[in-house]
């Protein structure tokens, strides 16, 4: 290239840029235009959704006389923390949390393990009647919860495990099998079976590719599922008030309606602070384990 034509570009090129600087702020006003529905969605959304948290947030430091007094949407008087100890003392909040970790931390590690090795064992492995098997096991899918637990608590109590958490357990794992179940087998799909035959040709059984091969490349999909099914089974009020049968079992669902005095009143106080410990940690673990999915996602996204 001669010195001409390169003066000629870079004089091109000078008046393309002057050209883009004049359009530009027309451009990013019409950009902001478009964009301005778009917020206001997500504007609208948000105070949707944060608001009632931090209504109830705000709530736990009222008296009950405020609440019965004040309109519902006065700020607190002040900054009262008599409402929590309360919640810790009389409601048995720690009691709670500490059975919904015994009954959720089980029951969902007993999901993610028999869902995963379900899902591999229906879509890696061949064999006659697979599909029917899994036909058989969506089928609880459409079961509803709710027309199994009579006979269920007459099976526990049978059995002699019904003053124990073991009934929300084997509850809790059998009801979430079939939808981890799908969605394992549904990624397990998406791997190239030459993988799986790869490793069998250089002598790798099955349970071993399942423990070596199959649940490092599920790590993305098993932290969603364990998401999925945290939050399932410790939002629960349903299971948990059926077969909770005395009050140091009781959940944190269960443990939030016992706010009451002996009068039936709603202590309204004690009520809005536990609301705000559920929210507060269940908010926190959300965050820890949605940052830990979209980490393992954009890894598992490289090759090479």
């Amino acid at each position: 290239m001669t010195a001409a034509q390169t003066l000629v570009q870079g004089r091109a090129e000078s008046r393309t840029r002057d050209v883009r600087a004049r359009r530009s702020p027309l451009q990013q006003a019409l950009r902001v235009i478009r964009r301005l529905p778009v917020w206001i969605l997500v504007a609208m959304l948000l105070v949707i959704v944060l608001y009632p948290q931090l209504w109830v947030v705000l709530g736990s430091f009222k008296s009950q006389t405020e609440f019965l007094s004040n309109p519902t949407w006065a700020l607190p008087q002040g900054w009262d923390f008599s409402n929590y100890v309360q919640a810790f003392t009389r409601g048995n909040v720690a009691v709670n949390y500490r059975n919904s970790l015994l009954v959720t931390i089980p029951s969902v590690a007993l999901i993610l393990f028999l869902g995963v090795a379900a899902g591999y064992a229906l879509e890696i492995m061949v064999w006659r009647g697979r599909n029917a098997t899994l036909l058989l096991i969506l089928g609880g899918i459409m079961v509803p919860g709710q027309m199994i637990l009579v006979p269920l608590f007459t099976t526990y109590f049978h059995f002699g495990i019904t003053d124990t958490p073991w009934p929300m357990i084997i509850t809790y794992t059998v009801m979430g099998i079939p939808l981890t179940t799908f969605l394992m087998a549904a990624y397990f799909r998406t791997v190239p079976r030459e993988i799986f035959e790869a490793v069998t040709v250089d002598g790798c059984g099955p349970l071993r590719a399942f423990f070596l091969i199959g649940m490092p490349l599920m790590r993305n999909a098993i932290l969603t599922v364990a998401l999925v099914q945290f939050f399932s089974v410790w939002n629960d009020l349903l299971i948990a008030l059926t077969f909770t049968t005395k009050p140091s079992l009781a959940t944190i669902q269960v443990g939030l309606l016992s706010l009451n005095d002996e009068y039936g009143s709603t202590q309204y106080g004690p009520l809005f602070a536990a609301i705000s410990i559920n929210i507060v940690v269940l908010g926190i673990i959300f965050l820890f384990l949605n940052k830990k999915i979209m980490a393992g996602l954009a890894a598992g996204s490289l090759k090479g």
